[in-house]
């Protein structure tokens, strides 16, 4: 998408197959949300979450190292630093998300970016000449110049208060940082959490207890393909694209009910 506006947003909403999978997510979303344990034990779940949701983006991006040794601190590799760092932060990047969007990307790079990238280039646009990685096939990336065009008009659709569901518009917020790898590096930690901060700040999972980048580890063998989806502009493209991250998002949803169950067990 060359350019992103909250008509395109709405006509999106409206692609067959998206409403059924967003609603379906929803519907799990909620069922979390009304769960007993969270009135006392919502922090834990949240915490569990975030853990998981960092261990999962970190895989993502190629990183092989296993969940109890995140648990235990004992990771070197920088992704997987990166992500954890990134979870961290992420709730105290809420509030700012909506109304200045460039700001955040660049602090989510500097916390994904801390351990692997140059302290120049860390939180700032990759420039002319500077690569980005394609790990998932999705082509050459934008060149820099579109790159900023494109974040500008992704930060009118979130200062919108549009009236497509969150999932909309959290998943073409994602796939359009992955489309655009602003970065160079790191990009697809940046995106996932940018889509799971505009699940929380749109209202749809306020406590960030939905662990969406496990989700979308779960389901990685779709999720290059229905990226390439997005990428290609088409409009089964991008319907297979929303309809991936809400089974993404509903695959979140279970791994924290399930948390939920432990956590009622003792």
């Amino acid at each position: 998408m060359n350019a992103v506006s909250a008509d395109p947003l709405v006509r999106i909403a409206e692609l067959p197959g998206v409403d059924e999978a967003v609603q379906e997510a929803r519907a799990l979303v909620d069922r979390l949300l009304g769960h007993r344990v969270l009135r006392r034990r919502s922090a834990d779940v949240s915490l569990e979450s975030a853990l998981r949701g960092a261990h999962a983006s970190a895989a993502l991006e190629g990183a092989d190292v296993a969940l109890e040794q995140v648990r235990a601190g004992d990771v070197e590799d920088p992704r997987v630093k990166g992500a954890l760092r990134i979870s961290g932060e992420l709730g105290g990047l809420v509030e700012t998300w909506r109304k200045a969007p460039r700001q955040v990307l660049a602090r989510l790079h500097v916390l994904a970016g801390a351990d692997a990238v140059p302290a120049e280039a860390l939180g700032r646009p990759r420039l002319a000449g500077e690569e980005a990685g394609d790990p998932f096939g999705l082509g050459p990336a934008p060149a820099p110049g579109q790159v900023g065009e494109r974040i500008e008009a992704l930060g009118t659709v979130l200062a919108a208060r549009a009236s497509v569901p969150a999932l909309v518009v959290s998943s073409i917020v994602h796939g359009e940082l992955m489309a655009l790898r602003p970065f160079g590096w790191g990009d697809g930690l940046v995106a996932r959490a940018a889509e799971r901060l505009t699940l929380v700040e749109r209202g749809l999972d306020p406590k960030s207890l939905v662990s969406s980048e496990l989700g979308h580890a779960e389901l990685r063998e779709e999720y290059g393909e229905a990226l390439r989806g997005y990428v290609s502009g088409r409009p089964e493209g991008l319907a297979s694209w929303i309809i991936h991250c809400a089974g993404a998002v509903a695959a979140g949803a279970r791994d924290s009910l399930a948390t939920c169950e432990a956590l009622k067990r003792g």
